[in-house]
């Protein structure tokens, strides 16, 4: 949002808005048709006979003449459309009459082309009021929903509203709206550019009918909005003081397809404020852009605030309708004075109690101390009673309806949420700049007309007025939540969502016992999401988690954090020898929201929370609890291998110019110096090392092992895996189904796929064995060469890696938890003898760890997916170092292809990288094994890769807080070894430790020191080993 003048607090000051003369926006089209037109309606009006014919001119004249109705209505209906319309304004009033209340008086007109071309709507309507009944509660709902929501620039509408100058009666005082949406006709083909810089001319981009209508001003309006929309993520408003009246009118411009239901809720925000629109325009422009102009008055009467101060208010909040338009605190309560700033705080206090509402509690604790998690029958229990809990304890309706219950003014004097609601604003609305002669807001003002209480005062307060256990609970969450933000963009304008950086320590550590760093919350109207980190320098990719259905995402949201923190929890382990410690996000979808737009608002509002307070021009200053820079680093994970180029270079947009280069990992190789996992192996590197350390150990030829692999070659683990063995690979089952060949699935064909990226549906069936098959999800009924029919295509690919028997087992993808407690049995047969004797975990959590235990129990040889698959974060971790160490120019030189080729630097640092994860992967490997026969068996691998983790990660955060780092020949010992010998030759190690961050040389000196001790020395080391070690860190 562009507050002119850079005034960004939305106070009132003659600078911060335009005076425009009082002149229309659109010229008002004369009908020169009209009088023939009357006369034709009223032949019409007298042959259909209800209305007397006496009264028909009468009724004709005054519909023509005393309404006010714009000349548009005129020319786009017909004389019989017209005659209906007048028809059924005579009856309403009869009908209103024989009910002796005009107030009563209904109308309800409208006409939808058939052919999509647009729609007539026509209600009765009182100025500044939401009506909560009747045509006019639904009618704009239904406009975003038939014809603004899906605009996209192939098929948009425009529409023009205005309301009648008079009333419909004599004896009532209510008005006509009309609503007038036409399809949009753009020039085909488009004019070509007619500015030399580049920038968009809007006549070439505006519909016709449009241009047409426009003033100049209007257009000279529109062209800067539009400018200003193109140059940013975030709305554009400003507003604008007709000279001579209190009318103002408000111009918002936003990328298409934004946001939804906005239109709609915009009437609820400004009716809050006691204002009327006298005209409203929704314009459509062919680049991809909306503007809507909103001609505002105040009421007659109005006890609210002057527009000269609420239209300032208006603005502000419309940001937050922007982020919400359907927050249901605000729709449902619009006439009980809930303002939008309180309302979309109830909605994230919602949000965040829906998360963490649901806390097992005591009694659970009790009963999994007394329960063995490692017997799988005591873990199913946990799990189910675990499951319950989460989901029966406190539901997002329950939630919801405290939250009605303890905001109502009708209710009682004390208002929890309200309450609420200030003792978070007191802490984050930000203070206007005491220079500035900008008046506080009318939130501001409404701020300090509830005295604020104390933390322990308002807990007192809650505690005594709501006596309901549950209820009371919900709204501690809400004192909880604002207790731990430390820093917020909820009052900038410029927002796309809602943002909250939290300090994760109100966690219970029963449920999570590896403590927190760093949490963000991120909440849009289409989508919900989280970013947690264990250490201060920490990667981790972003995860879309889709949802099939209604209960699918029921339990997706109940579950995304416990998911979120799961996944940051093995990432972490798996970042044992990098710099970075583990982090994690993902982002939920609402169902039929589109990904990639979730995501980008995602990566918009963590940047709001990013970039340096004073950043000039794009955001209002946030209160900052947490005082410290922040370095968030990003990679590709499910859903969003497509979207890391977008997430960089909007954060160079943003003004992020020291960090843009490493915010996100997984960039695209030839436009922006990314290092691609798959184009270069890098996840199946890592894997490979442990399938062949398993080879050389147990001494087995890889052409006589049989192999059973989840995730197929349309993937990256799947197709490298592919690419990289030789075995004998009898069964894959991927998205598109399951292909299966006792003798071993054809090796060159399944080549074929891996390099064209294709899912096993398009294995060639020719090239099958007898007794091989290929059975896709979506078919039935199918017969297998063994006489057995499958019934349904999906169920059988879903549980397809519990039928097969094999040497080793792959999985390269599939849903986490895909083995636990509950299935586990099945990976063994009646004998009890495992389907499989080794396996090597390459997807994320595809096992859970009592699915592991239990495994192992068998002999199964097994290495789980922390050690496993670390290849892909040790790529990221180096992209980003080479990210961190080359200046803008240096990185654009030798990072980003030149004519499609990369340079030699960097064919010579992917090299580089590659040799680093098989080395790290290959000590891992040895040292586990070496740990395990040391031990003779006596203890797990999956706890021994576990305790190494743990202990690398321990002993890491010790070396960061210790001394060694400062001893200088050490630090350049460590870092001549640990940084890439094609960067140290390129920069110089000097200029390298000038330049990287000292916090993330802190990290990498101590992740190289702590991985190369242990991984030497092993598990058991002692002090003394370690005295040896650190004696030979400072030599060449």
């Amino acid at each position: 949002m562009t507050l002119l003048n850079g005034h960004d607090s939305g106070a009132s000051t003659e600078k911060s808005f335009h005076r425009v003369r009082n002149l229309p926006g659109y010229t008002t089209p004369i009908f020169s048709g009209k009088a023939e037109q009357r006369a034709k309606v009223k032949v019409d009006v007298t042959a259909k006979g209800f209305i007397p014919r006496e009264l028909v001119e009468n009724e004709v004249d005054w519909f023509y003449s005393q309404l006010g109705i714009d000349d548009t209505y005129f020319q786009n209906e017909s004389p019989s459309v017209i005659s209906d319309h007048i028809i059924a304004l005579f009856g309403a009033k009869i009908l209103a009459f024989t009910k002796h209340d005009f107030s009563k008086l209904v109308i309800d007109l409208e006409k939808i082309d058939e052919n999509g071309n647009g729609a007539t709507f026509i209600h009765t309507s009182l100025p500044g009021l939401t009506s909560t009944e009747g045509p006019g509660a639904n009618c704009e709902t239904r406009i975003d929903s038939l014809y603004l929501d899906k605009s996209t620039p192939s098929e948009c509408y425009r529409l023009e509203t205005y309301r009648s100058v008079g009333s419909i009666s004599a004896t009532a005082a209510k008005q006509l709206r009309c609503y007038f949406i036409t399809k949009c006709n753009f020039p085909s083909p488009p004019p070509p550019p007619t500015r030399a810089d580049g920038r968009t001319d809007i006549r070439t981009v505006s519909d016709i009918a449009f241009l047409e209508r426009a003033s100049q001003h209007t257009l000279r309006v529109y062209q800067k909005i539009m400018w200003q929309a193109e140059s940013r993520y975030g709305p554009v408003m400003e507003v604008y003081e007709v000279e001579g009246t209190r009318e103002r009118r408000l111009v918002i411009g936003y990328k298409m397809g934004s946001t939804s239901r906005f239109f709609s809720a915009l009437s609820h925000l400004y009716h809050f404020y006691q204002l009327y629109s006298a005209r409203k325009y929704v314009e459509q422009f062919s680049n991809g852009f909306t503007i809507i102009s909103l001609y505002l008055n105040p009421m007659p009467n109005s006890t609210g605030a002057p527009i000269e101060h609420s239209i300032f208010q208006v603005m502000k909040e419309a940001s937050l309708l922007y982020c919400l338009p359907d927050n249901p605190f605000f729709r449902d309560s619009v006439n009980s004075g809930h303002a939008v700033q309180e309302a979309t705080y109830a909605y994230c206090g919602w949000v965040f109690a829906q998360h963490f509402c649901n806390r097992l509690g005591p009694a659970y604790h009790h009963l999994r101390n007394i329960l063995d998690e490692s017997n799988p029958s005591h873990a199913e229990v946990l799990n189910d009673i675990k499951r319950r809990f989460r989901e029966e304890t406190f539901t997002r309706d329950s939630i919801a309806q405290v939250i009605h219950a303890h905001s109502e003014i009708v209710r009682c004097q004390f208002f929890s949420i309200r309450l609420l609601y200030v003792n978070f604003a007191m802490v984050h609305y930000p203070t206007a700049d005491q220079t500035s002669q900008l008046r506080p807001t009318l939130s501001y003002q409404r701020l300090h007309t509830t005295q604020p209480l104390s933390d322990s005062e308002l807990y007192d307060k809650i505690r005594r007025a709501v006596p309901n256990k549950q209820d009371l609970q919900v709204l501690e969450s809400f004192l909880i939540f604002n207790k731990h933000v430390l820093k917020t963009n909820f009052y900038q304008p410029t927002k796309v969502a809602l943002s909250f950086r939290l300090a994760p320590n109100f966690l219970p550590q029963g449920e999570y016992p590896t403590p927190l760093f760093g949490m963000f919350l991120v909440i849009g109207n289409e989508f919900r999401g989280f970013h947690i980190r264990f250490r201060d320098v920490a990667r981790g990719g972003i995860r879309i988690v889709m949802s099939r259905n209604e209960d699918d995402y029921m339990i997706n949201k109940r579950m995304l954090f416990d998911e979120n923190y799961g996944l940051a929890s093995t990432q972490s382990l798996k970042n044992k020898d990098i710099p970075e410690g583990g982090a994690k996000g993902t982002i939920l979808p609402s169902l039929g929201a589109p990904p990639r737009r979730c995501f980008e608002k995602y990566i918009d509002a963590i940047i709001d929370l990013l970039i340096p307070n004073n950043s000039s021009g794009i955001q209002e200053r946030h209160v900052d609890l947490y005082g410290e820079e922040e370095l968030l680093f990003f990679g590709p994970d499910e859903g969003t291998a497509d979207m890391m180029d977008w997430a960089a270079l909007h954060a160079r947009d943003r003004g992020a110019e020291t960090w843009w280069k490493t915010f996100t990992t997984g960039k695209s190789a030839e436009l922006l110096g990314g290092v691609p996992h798959d184009a270069y192996g890098m996840t199946s590197l890592s894997i490979r090392q442990y399938v062949l350390g398993i080879y050389k150990q147990l001494a087995l030829r890889e052409t006589d092992i049989t192999k059973v692999q989840t995730g197929g070659p349309d993937g990256d683990l799947g197709s490298n895996e592919i690419l990289l063995s030789s075995d004998k690979t009898i069964a894959i089952i991927d998205g598109s189904g399951v292909l299966a060949d006792p003798v071993g699935i054809n090796r060159m064909e399944l080549i074929r796929l891996a390099k064209l990226r294709l899912p096993v549906s398009h294995f060639d069936k020719t090239k099958l064995s007898k007794n091989g098959y290929l059975v896709k999800i979506e078919e039935q009924d199918v017969k297998l060469p063994s006489g057995e029919v499958v019934l349904d295509g999906n169920d059988f690919r879903n549980g397809a890696h519990f039928r097969f028997k094999a040497d080793l087992f792959v999985p390269c993808g599939g849903r986490p938890e895909a083995v636990n407690v509950s299935n586990v049995a099945a990976l063994t047969d009646t004998e009890g003898k495992p389907h499989f004797k080794y396996i090597v975990e390459g997807a994320n959590l595809f096992f859970t760890q009592q699915a592991r235990l239990h495994l192992e129990k068998r002999r199964v040889i097994m290495f789980k997916d922390s050690s496993a698959n670390k290849g892909g974060v040790t790529s990221s971790s180096l992209e980003v170092l080479a990210g961190l160490a080359l200046t803008t120019q240096e990185y654009i030189d030798l990072m980003i292809f030149k004519d499609g080729k990369p340079s030699d630097f960097y064919r010579n640092y992917v090299k580089d990288i590659q040799a680093k994860i098989v080395e790290n992967a290959a000590a891992e490997f040895h040292c586990i094994w070496q740990e395990h026969a040391r031990l003779q068996g006596a203890k797990p691998r999956t706890q021994i890769s576990d305790e190494l983790s743990i202990m690398l990660n321990e002993l890491h955060t010790k070396l960061e807080h210790s001394d060694l780092f400062k001893d200088i020949p050490s630090r350049k010992g460590v870092m001549r070894r640990a940084i890439p010998t094609t960067l140290v030759e390129q920069v110089g190690l000097d200029v390298l430790l000038e330049r990287l961050p000292e916090p993330y040389q802190r990290a990498l000196f101590s992740s190289w020191v702590s991985s190369h001790f242990i991984y030497r020395y092993g598990i058991n080391s002692s002090t003394i080993d370690f005295f040896h070690f650190a004696r030979d860190l400072s030599r060449e």
